[in-house]
């Protein structure tokens, strides 16, 4: 399956050219155009400094796929919740890839303090429907029809899962 490690600057063109198919020829994300490599480097710099950004590196160290947590609302009170995203490589779906890199994911941001990870999913995705299903996320609403793209309204359902569970008031988020 590869190498799953901490992201960096220099893997924001990695990350722009997967992230881009998704932008241009899916509803997927709600980007309607692609982010430069200067711009994915910015995001890879913020999500690093409060959350985390992991890439998975194939057996010949190429960058394949990538997650990341940010935040999940600015006020105050939500500061232990996170939310997280993924996007592979077309035709990485499947082999592990995703189910690794979320689950290295989970354990930075737990390490640094976060106690809920939530998730959007654009409808209809099963793919990313089961993954998470499988990594225990729970379905807690569903946007209807939120975002327009390719000509067609789109529904976002929302699920979430636990990082950690504490009594008691939280440690601050590192």
């Amino acid at each position: 399956m590869g190498k799953i490690r901490d992201a960096s600057e220099p893997d924001a063109a990695a990350c722009a050219a997967i992230y881009a198919p998704y932008v241009r020829d899916t509803a997927t994300t709600f980007e309607l155009e692609p982010p430069t490599v200067d711009e994915m480097a910015a995001r890879i710099t913020r999500a690093l400094r409060t959350h985390a950004w992991l890439v998975l590196e194939d057996d010949q160290g190429r960058v394949v796929g990538y997650a990341y947590g940010g935040p999940m609302k600015p006020r105050a009170a939500y500061r232990w919740s996170c939310e997280v995203s993924i996007y592979l490589e077309p035709g990485r779906r499947r082999t592990g890839g995703g189910r690794a890199l979320y689950e290295a994911l989970f354990e930075r941001l737990t390490a640094r303090g976060y106690r809920t990870a939530v998730a959007g999913m654009t409808l209809p995705n099963p793919a990313s429907e089961g993954l998470h299903a499988a990594l225990g996320f729970e379905p807690i609403g569903t946007y209807r029809q939120i975002g327009w793209k390719h000509n067609a309204w789109h529904d976002v359902a929302w699920s979430q899962r636990p990082l950690a569970v504490t009594d008691g008031p939280p440690a601050e988020p590192t």
